[in-house]
């Protein structure tokens, strides 16, 4: 075989292809499905949203000025949603990335940039306390976890261990 006879490589998802962009209405339908995986819901033990609640949900969202919302893309496809927001009076940021696009590197490389776009420090997360990949995601790109608790009495008691970690400005690491 010589060379122009050999098969092209096809590229998959890597770190080098995740790029964010504007959250448009396009996008939601396919952030819709993510947020239905049965798999990822009982990993993030987060209930999936009927279609009506999800567009509401986003639709407040994508009106809000002071929520900082963006898609994942890689190779052009949607792969996931990354947001920072107030919640408790602290900003949190948070993650859904299709379960195509784990294992992948996505989610560092999507928070590490949404960490280039966001100037306020310290930023926080909560992840379900079983849900390690999220946490190493998050201590990649350099948050700790925390023992504060921060709106630990204002949230619903849903029975979710959370762990809480925290970004200061000096802990930012790029992956």
């Amino acid at each position: 075989m010589n060379q122009d006879d050999a098969p092209t490589p096809v590229p998959g998802p890597s770190t080098g292809d995740v790029r964010l962009r504007e959250v448009t209405e396009d996008d939601l339908p396919f952030l819709f499905e993510h947020q239905r995986d049965p798999v990822a819901n009982r990993m993030a033990e987060f209930p999936a949203r009927d279609r009506d609640a999800f567009m509401a949900h986003w639709h407040g969202i994508l009106s809000d000025e002071a929520v900082i919302c963006r898609t994942v893309v890689v190779e052009e496809q949607v792969a996931g949603n990354i947001v920072c927001f107030e919640r408790y009076g602290v900003r949190e940021v948070g993650y859904w990335i299709g379960r195509d696009y784990w294992g992948k590197g996505v989610a560092t490389r999507a928070l590490s940039e949404l960490l280039g776009l966001v100037d306020a420090r310290p930023l926080y997360a909560r992840v379900a306390k079983q849900h390690a990949a999220s946490i190493r995601v998050l201590e990649k790109c350099g948050f700790q976890v925390s023992d504060e608790a921060i709106g630990a009495t204002d949230g619903p008691d849903d029975g979710v261990e959370e762990v809480l970690l925290k970004l200061d400005g000096a802990d930012i690491i790029r992956p």
